[in-house]
């Protein structure tokens, strides 16, 4: 990795800490800093191209809501067996999505894939058989999360699945703030100081409101999907596959 490359953004002491937003600045270092902040989660992209083999039926759409970098989007276009297949990949910041594009057209594959600029509340979901929100819900406004996860479930095929990761908040104040310790144990760990934690932590905690699993449990139920099971989690971040 070039040093370029590397997370500094919070390295040097700032006077004022703006809200973290996912501009230029941090697509450039985007890769290093989900790598070193994020517990788990080259397994999870790995699990999402399992699933996608498993899960994607011929002749539907497959979304990844929050593409980010593209990540996701390229571990189901490697995995994908079924044929007549879209994957929409979708981002709301537009140096994410001009430099997903190329990542994107990095690699050949046989399924199309196409990535928009635009809001994942205003996407149509619609004939999917996969959808995935790759901590992207924790962005959204609380009171608008109801209203995407039911747009996702109706717009699902039966049989169809949700992938939903995400940072979550402890169920109490004591087993929350265990989870945030160890969160920060594997920052320090990657070589994070206690600058670039702290200032980090200012910066995100007024753009990122994390739920607790239980609030996410009845949300998904509310939306109608059948079955729901966490399958990983590590310290406060999981992921949760839910079966329309």
């Amino acid at each position: 990795m070039q040093p370029s490359d590397t997370d500094l953004i919070y390295s040097n002491q700032q006077k004022q800490i703006k809200d973290f937003a996912f501009d230029a600045q941090v697509v450039e270092v985007f890769p290093d800093m989900i790598s070193r902040s994020v517990p788990g989660y080259n397994t999870i992209i790995d699990t999402i191209g399992k699933l996608s083999q498993r899960y994607v039926t011929d002749d539907s759409n497959v979304y990844d809501l929050g593409c980010s970098l593209g990540a996701a989007t390229l571990a189901m276009r490697r995995a994908i067996t079924a044929e007549n297949c879209n994957i929409i990949g979708v981002d709301n910041s537009a140096a994410m999505v001009e430099r997903c594009k190329i990542h994107v057209n990095a690699f050949k594959g046989n399924t199309p894939v196409e990535i928009i600029e635009g809001n994942i509340l205003d996407i149509e979901i619609k004939n999917a058989s996969m959808v995935v929100v790759n901590f992207t819900m924790q962005f959204i406004e609380p009171k608008l999360r109801q209203a995407l996860v039911t747009k996702i479930a109706q717009g699902l095929k039966p049989g169809g699945i949700l992938l939903l990761s995400e940072k979550i908040e402890g169920e109490n104040q004591v087993c929350n703030e265990l989870l945030i310790d160890l969160h920060h144990d594997f920052k320090r760990a990657n070589g994070y100081s206690e600058l670039e934690i702290a200032q980090k932590r200012t910066a995100i905690e007024n753009v990122m409101r994390p739920d607790s699993y239980h609030t996410h449990q009845q949300r998904l139920s509310q939306a109608g999907f059948s079955h729901i099971t966490p399958w990983f989690q590590c310290f406060n971040f999981f992921s949760l596959i839910a079966i329309k």
